[in-house]
């Protein structure tokens, strides 16, 4: 579940930058009323319960902020309850009220989506479908929220445009059929996955026949899925997508299809509660 750390040092610059106005910005409050060499521990405690992502994210805002001690008593992707210590910060005080918010967004953003995601994950748990996110991401945040999908348990798709080709209705039209469209990707970019989009059984079969080996059942009910999977099933992978709920996951699962993909767990998920609790001083 690894995230490359080159780009979490550039998360967490760009991520600081917005709160302290540039890189030589300041915390104009923390300065003002906390003597320069006070020194106090936090803890990053569970407001409300969940799956945890994105730790070390939150972690090295702090390190970036200061000469600070950090030690995760928790790791990516264990549940946790309401009240539950996920990290102890040593340090400054001014550095570690500085890097709070932008630490607690963080983990904040990362840790709704692999809780959401767990949802997903555990509701069509023993179907043998998996749970897939999409590109319908926030922007600047793909890797982060790609991560945090896989520490719910779910499963990446394509990271851009770039990995994978995925011939959508308007490629469709524009090209003038699924078989073109497969045959002109398949012919400039010979050693890239293609997927195809379909939304019919005959699509299906068209699909399968110029030679796709993954399809996405767009907008299907469990019946056409079914009929799709009878149809081609065995000979591509198929992934159910479009209007996709909680609730009725486990029955589009059912159907036979390899895959569930569900934008809303990066468009959507709410956030967890994660708060930084300034221990008391002693007396």
């Amino acid at each position: 579940m690894n995230l490359d750390p080159a780009w979490v040092a550039d998360l967490v610059a760009r991520a600081l930058a917005e709160d302290l106005g540039g890189p030589d910005g300041v915390d104009v409050t923390s300065v003002a009323t906390i003597p320069a060499g006070q020194v106090d521990v936090v803890d990053m405690v569970a407001r409300a319960p969940g799956v945890v992502a994105g730790l070390p994210v939150a972690l090295a805002v702090f390190e970036a902020v200061g000469d600070v001690s950090t030690e995760a008593l928790v790791d990516d992707g264990a549940a946790v309850e309401r009240g539950d210590v996920l990290a102890t910060i040593t340090g400054p005080t001014r550095a570690l009220l500085t890097a709070e918010r932008t630490a607690l967004n963080l983990i904040s953003r990362a840790s709704g989506v692999a809780t959401h995601t767990r949802r997903w994950v555990t509701a069509i748990d023993g179907t043998g479908a998996k749970v897939l996110d999409t590109r319908k991401t926030t922007p600047g945040l793909r890797p982060l929220e790609k991560y945090a999908v896989r520490a719910g348990g779910g499963t990446n798709k394509r990271m851009g445009l770039y990995d994978v080709a995925m011939i959508k209705d308007n490629h469709k039209l524009a090209a003038g059929s699924i078989t073109a469209a497969y045959e002109a990707v398949r012919g400039t970019f010979p050693e890239v996955a293609v997927q195809v989009e379909v939304t019919t059984v005959a699509e299906a079969v068209e699909a399968v026949t110029a030679g796709a080996t993954f399809l996405l059942l767009d907008n299907m009910g469990p019946e056409l899925l079914r009929e799709v999977v009878a149809a081609v099933g065995g000979k591509a992978e198929l992934e159910a997508t479009g209007n996709l709920t909680l609730d009725r996951a486990r029955e589009f699962a059912g159907t036979g299809v390899d895959y569930l993909s569900v934008g809303g767990l990066t468009h959507s998920s709410p956030i967890l509660d994660i708060a930084l609790d300034l221990r008391p001083r002693e007396a």
